[in-house]
């Protein structure tokens, strides 16, 4: 009977055991999870602030072009002469309206 007793003990400590790492484990997930969902609302404020600078960034490349370096000049003769391209194939078709 004692080594019934026995037996029995031991099984309650590896219970007890059990549920305890179960339980720190419980923790652990919880924590992982808070930290995903803050990890998440960085990421979220991240692309945000991405966005925003990307668009600060085309306004800043338009106003270098109207300033005039030569780069932007290049580019900007070559969209001006892209639209009056533009503009004389609509005025071709309103003659072929005509």
């Amino acid at each position: 009977m004692d080594e019934s007793n026995q037996s029995v003990a031991t099984l309650e400590q590896n219970i007890v055991l059990l549920l305890n790492k179960l339980k720190d484990n419980h923790y652990a997930i919880e924590s992982l999870r808070q930290q995903l969902e803050e990890s998440k609302a960085i990421q979220q404020k991240l692309d945000e602030d991405n966005k925003a600078l990307k668009v600060k960034n085309d306004s800043l490349a338009v106003a270098n072009s109207l300033l005039g370096s030569d780069q932007s000049n290049v580019t900007t003769k070559n969209k001006i002469n892209t639209l009056i391209k533009e503009v004389d194939a609509c005025i071709d078709h309103l003659n072929q309206l005509a």
